[in-house]
């Protein structure tokens, strides 16, 4: 029976074995100091998991260019199906564990993409956040809506001022000291000065 080829790399033509005192004394050397402490070597264990779980949040269109192996593609994707908390568990250990063989231009890729997904979602509570300034101004003033179409001319302008009349229709309480009543129109015109600043 033929022996099974051992694990490990070249390094200037010499085959060093994983795990050997000089596999264990390059990665030392590679670390920038003589001995890499048991601290450190945890810590960075550490940062790949949570690095490692932050993948499961990661959008389709950031996950599928990472150059990662199958395996780790793999192994993402079962973590997603798991609801058991051990079973998940292990298996956020078992991406932690594929994450450490990465190298560090793979690794650099997976926090760019982070940072990307990150930025995105910034930019959304952005938006967001004015999309609902500006409904408010357009219920609340014609002149609003004025400026709002010299910012987005490519607005549906008659859809627009259409919603905008039902929501103040809407929002006129049917008896006095009744509270505001927000129909249909007031969300239609949120989705659509949110689209036009996302994307407009």
């Amino acid at each position: 029976m033929p022996r099974k080829p051992k694990k490990g790399y070249f390094v200037k033509g010499q085959f060093v074995a994983e795990g050997s005192d000089l596999d264990l004394e390059l990665k030392r050397e590679l670390k920038g100091g003589a001995e890499t402490s048991r601290t450190d070597l945890k810590r960075e264990s550490a940062e790949l998991q949570a690095l490692g779980e932050q993948l499961l949040d990661l959008r389709a269109g950031l996950f599928t260019p990472l150059p990662l192996p199958d395996k780790l593609v793999d192994a993402v994707t079962e973590a997603k199906r798991i609801t058991n908390f051990e079973g998940k568990r292990r298996q956020m250990q078992f991406i932690g564990k594929l994450m450490r063989q990465l190298d560090e231009d793979t690794l650099q890729a997976v926090r760019d993409a982070l940072q990307v997904q990150h930025q995105g979602s910034a930019e959304e509570a952005s938006a967001l956040h004015e999309a609902e300034q500006w409904r408010e101004r357009l219920i609340g003033s014609d002149d609003a809506l004025g400026q709002w179409l010299t910012l987005h001319p490519d607005t549906d302008s008659q859809q627009l001022r259409a919603l905008v009349r039902q929501a103040r229709k809407d929002a006129k309480p049917e008896k006095p000291g009744q509270a505001l009543r927000h129909g249909r129109a007031y969300r239609d015109i949120f989705q659509l000065v949110k689209e036009q600043l996302l994307h407009g």
